[in-house]
């Protein structure tokens, strides 16, 4: 069943790691990567990525990406998400902080910024507007 637009809404506002799949060019399979992000009900979701990553580059010729979310318990569920890109700008260490507090437990979250800026490369921050979803909660099947 799929559904409404607010359960999808809420669903994605969890933190869920997302399957983020962009368009890869002629001849290949789009690329998929494992990817967290952030999303608010309403409003657009931002992922991070480094600066020099093939995923940036493929993001930024195709101008749009899509993100897959799902659970398997309490009920199997998706939502998947596809829309343009709206926005890439530098990522600052509010940003590495707002996503790894949602992701990781608190006591984490210093040590994993304090990494994460020192090895990780210069990151931006993606912003997609949903344009297309499909969702569904197959109940307890």
């Amino acid at each position: 069943m799929a559904l409404s637009r607010k359960e999808r809404e809420e669903f994605l506002a969890e933190a869920h790691v997302a399957a983020l799949a962009v368009d890869a060019g002629e001849g290949r399979a789009p690329l998929t990567v494992p990817i967290w992000y952030q999303y608010e009900p309403g409003g657009d979701i931002w992922v991070m990525t480094g600066l020099d990553t093939r995923k940036n580059r493929l993001i930024q010729a195709a101008g749009r990406f899509s993100l897959m979310i799902d659970r398997l318990e309490p009920t199997i569920r998706y939502v998947s998400v596809e829309g343009p890109v709206t926005d890439t700008a530098p990522a600052t260490l509010d940003h590495l902080r707002e996503i790894s507090a949602r992701y990781l437990p608190a006591d984490k979250v210093d040590g994993y910024v304090d990494f994460a800026s020192r090895n990780h490369g210069e990151q931006v921050i993606i912003r997609m507007r949903p344009e297309r979803w499909v969702s569904s909660d197959l109940g307890t099947v």
